[in-house]
């Protein structure tokens, strides 16, 4: 039989390679290490309002994940935001004139970017750039729109009893 020292000297062992696990799937599933990096390709698009999209937001075809965001800068010639996007390897035939549009995951959920291939037969490779980008519609900006449509009521060209023509009338 083994002596108690070995049973618990096998035990810590266990428990220290459990540890370890988890906590390499904690880092695996926060994308907050780069030991588990994949192959793939960097490409840029140019926008003029990124929302709240942030680093590491994902990048997808048809709602299926194929990249991440490695980057994003503003570029000083014409003040639009530059983002770098990480394809993986395992996606090569997106086509060079396809679009990228800036989308929420559900009404008030994370940015991402997702990529609309069209019909081009050259295809996206490291360092090539997606001309054709949609910004994020960003929803205060939306509401702000809408309210400065329809105006207040103390406004001129909504309130009847300022109306000239209407007064004229009546008389």
């Amino acid at each position: 039989m083994l002596s108690q020292r070995v049973i618990e000297t096998l035990v810590g062992l266990f428990l220290l390679a459990a540890i370890l696990a988890l906590m390499a799937l904690a880092f695996k599933v926060s994308g907050l290490t780069t030991f588990f990096k994949q192959d793939g390709y960097n490409v840029t698009a140019a926008f003029e309002d990124i929302g709240q999209l942030k680093v590491r937001g994902s990048v997808k075809i048809a709602g299926v994940t194929v990249g991440e965001v490695t980057g994003i800068m503003i570029d000083p010639a014409s003040y639009k935001a530059v983002v770098t996007l990480r394809i993986n390897s395992t996606v090569k035939d997106i086509p060079n004139d396809s679009s990228a549009s800036i989308l929420t995951a559900g009404l008030l959920g994370d940015n991402y970017i997702a990529i609309t291939p069209m019909y081009g037969t050259v295809f996206l490779k490291n360092g090539d750039a997606i001309e054709e980008t949609h910004s994020a519609m960003i929803l205060e900006k939306l509401i702000g729109q809408f309210l400065f449509s329809i105006g207040h009521p103390g406004d001129k060209a909504t309130d009847p009893s300022t109306d000239t023509a209407d007064k004229g009338a009546k008389k």
